[in-house]
Parts: C-alpha cells; structure tokens; sequence
C-alpha cells in the first residue's frame, strides 16, 4: 500500500493543536458535527452502541447524544479526546478500524477519511464492524477544499522558483465515495456536498485556523526544504488579487462530502429485479407503446 499521508506526523500536529486548543479553532469541525447530529436525528430508532472513529475531538459524539438518539459513545482516535473517558477510547492510526465484528450498531466519522492512505480498507472494517442494519455516518473534505490556497502557492512557487511541491492535501470526488461505499458492501449509500465558505481577512488567518485546527499538510512526499517568507508573501498577494471580495476580504472554501451507508439486512429495501414489473408505463403515462429502433 502507497503511503500518502504521514500518520506519525499527524499525530504530532493534533497533539500540538489540543495543547494550544484556540477558542473557535473548532467552528469547522462543530459545523460538520451539528450538520451529522442533524441527520441523525431523523432516523426513528435508537443506536444504543455507538462508536466514532476519529476526529480529533469528540464534538459530533457529543452532539449526536444531545439528539436522545444514542447509547453512550466509544471512541477510535489517534490520539487521547479531551473530555472522553481514558477508558473509553482505543488507540489507532486513520488505517485502522480495531473493532471487533458486528459489535457496533453505529459509527461515524466526522473529517477523517481524507488522511486516510487505504480509504476502502477502512470502509470495509466499518462495514464489518456493524451489527446488521447498522448505520454508517461519515463527513470528508471533498475535491475543492482549499481550492483557493492550492492555486496561490503552486502559482507563488512557480514563479519564485520555476517549479512546485505539493503543500495541500488532495481530496476526492464526491463520485469516488459513492463507489467507495459500495465496494465496501454498504446497503443504501447515500452521498451529498456541503459547500462552505470561510471569509478571512488575509492568507495568514487561514493558515493560523488550520494550523489550530491540526489540518496543515502531513504529506508522506511532502518537500522538507524550509518555505521562505517570500513564497508565502507572494501566495498571500496571489491568493487576494483572485480570490477576494469587494471588501478585501478572501475566501477559502470547503467542500464537505457527507455519506452514510448501512450494513446489509434482509428487511432493508432492495430494487426490483429486471423484468418484474406489473405494470407498463405506457399505460401510467396513457400513450401509446412504441418498439425503439434498433
């Protein structure tokens, strides 16, 4: 398996962010959690053993059982949760799900599988680990995140030094998931977008939230040649002359992929097999039926 993301450097960014946790570094990771407990709260049944799978934080647990509908949580994490139970959280990098089979009714995932470096094998042990009829919840950057920021430095170090690294992660297309899902066996996927824009006052702001939030790159392949001021003076001045408002102000978007997905059971819903209709649509539609050329 290729290696994209380093996870050992992951671990040391989210530990410096929850040492130095900023008032507000949060808001995107609280947004995404409210959007998650949104969704939940509208499935008619109880999950009374649940599991979230890293994160960070424990914020869409938390909000997930203010909506009534949840047992008390378990965690997988990278790192240890403030505010969770010591003995409530196991262990583990993105790449493993240590869940004994069938042993959660369900799991979610809030911002997480995008430093993933086996994005299928971690579905299928989610998948694996759901009792029958469990129900996955899942929210990811999505292909556009960081759009704006991507485009400055590349165009900064460009033309600074007539080449360019990598600096922002990449993201998949909602359409990837979606295949993803099924691959892993999930009954009834569902994948939708999330656009969600940040306004800042310069590039530097931004970086300071995701340097705060732990979402700074931790490319496998990342260049480890120190950046100089001047290639981040110059992608701040690109990064304003095309990407700011009339007021001055910058925007740097986020593209959150929501998904969800069920263990298979045989009382879910299944599409009719080819040819099994009782009926023609012809006649629903009152027309006449008409054989296609071939």
């Amino acid at each position: 398996m290729d290696r994209l993301f380093d996870h050992t450097l992951l671990r040391q960014r989210r530990l410096r962010a929850l040492a130095g946790l900023e008032p507000g570094a949060d808001f995107l990771l609280r947004r995404v959690a409210e959007d998650m407990a949104d969704r939940l709260s509208v499935v008619e049944r109880r999950f009374e053993h649940p599991v979230q799978v890293q994160g960070g934080l424990a914020l869409a647990a938390g909000m997930m059982s203010a909506t009534g509908k949840t047992g008390e949580f378990r965690y997988v994490d990278l790192c240890a949760l403030p505010g969770a139970d010591a003995g409530s959280v196991t262990l583990a990098d993105p790449d493993h799900v240590p869940l004994a089979p069938a042993s959660a009714d369900l799991i979610v995932s809030p911002l997480a599988l995008h430093v993933t470096n086996d994005t299928p094998g971690v579905l299928v042990q989610m998948r694996r680990a759901l009792r029958p009829d469990g129900l996955m919840l899942a929210a990811t950057p999505g292909a556009g995140t960081l759009g704006e920021l991507r485009e400055s430095l590349l165009a900064a170090e460009s033309e600074l030094t007539g080449g360019a690294n990598a600096r922002v992660h990449p993201f998949a297309d909602i359409r990837d998931y979606g295949a993803l899902l099924q691959r892993a066996g999930f009954a009834l996927p569902v994948t939708d977008i999330d656009d969600i824009v940040v306004r800042y006052a310069d590039m530097f702001g931004l970086l300071r939230d995701l340097r705060a939030m732990g979402m700074t790159s931790v490319l496998a392949d990342r260049s480890r040649k120190p950046v100089s001021r001047s290639l981040f003076l110059r992608a701040a001045q690109i990064y304003a002359e095309r990407f700011s408002d009339p007021d001055g102000r910058i925007r740097a978007s986020f593209s959150i992929i929501h998904l969800s997905g069920w263990a298979p059971h045989e009382s879910q819903q299944k599409p009719l097999k080819p040819g099994s209709a009782k009926a023609r649509l012809a006649d629903a539609l009152r027309t006449p039926e008409r054989k296609l050329p071939r």
